[in-house]
């Protein structure tokens, strides 16, 4: 199984994003995202259609987009936005703390993993605080691997 801190390599880790719309802020990650392998094009294309079929934000300021896509690695991006964006969540709050999470097409339960450890991360308001508190990529990464740590969801966390 990958793990998430793992997932969240070199320039998937962003503090700040300067994103003023919920697809500007798509379409960055979908740049942070892309290499050889798959185009930003398809990324956000992805991303767009999971967003059409029912919004991806959690309530309390979150997002989690997710979607599958013929690749054959799981990829994450880990975002706060300077100022929050609509989400279309089903509390109505505007959202500046994404966590993205592209599966490969034939996965099939690692992502579900992922998906349960960022909602016990996320529904705790002083995770939360903790993640905004952050003023640079590094200080998010690092925040982010605690929180996984503590968890007890990324073993490969304690030993980086």
């Amino acid at each position: 199984m990958h793990h998430l801190q793992t997932l969240l390599e070199g320039e998937r880790v962003r503090c700040h994003l300067p994103a003023a719309s919920r697809k500007r802020a798509l379409q960055l990650i979908a740049d942070l995202l892309s290499d050889e392998e798959v185009s930003a094009d398809t990324l956000f294309d992805g991303l767009m259609a999971r967003e059409r079929l029912g919004s991806t934000g959690l309530g309390d300021g979150v997002a989690v987009p997710h979607c599958r896509i013929p690749s054959s690695d799981m990829r994450a991006a880990l975002v706060t936005l300077p100022e929050p964006v609509d989400f279309e969540a089903s509390d109505a709050a505007p959202v500046d703390l994404l966590f993205v999470l592209v599966v490969p097409e034939d996965e099939q339960s690692a992502h579900l993993d992922a998906l349960a450890t960022l909602a016990d991360i996320f529904s705790q308001p002083d995770q939360r605080a903790q993640l905004r508190a952050c003023a640079s990529d590094d200080a998010l990464r690092n925040t982010f691997s605690a929180l996984l740590t503590d968890q007890g969801a990324d073993p490969s966390a304690q030993s980086a």
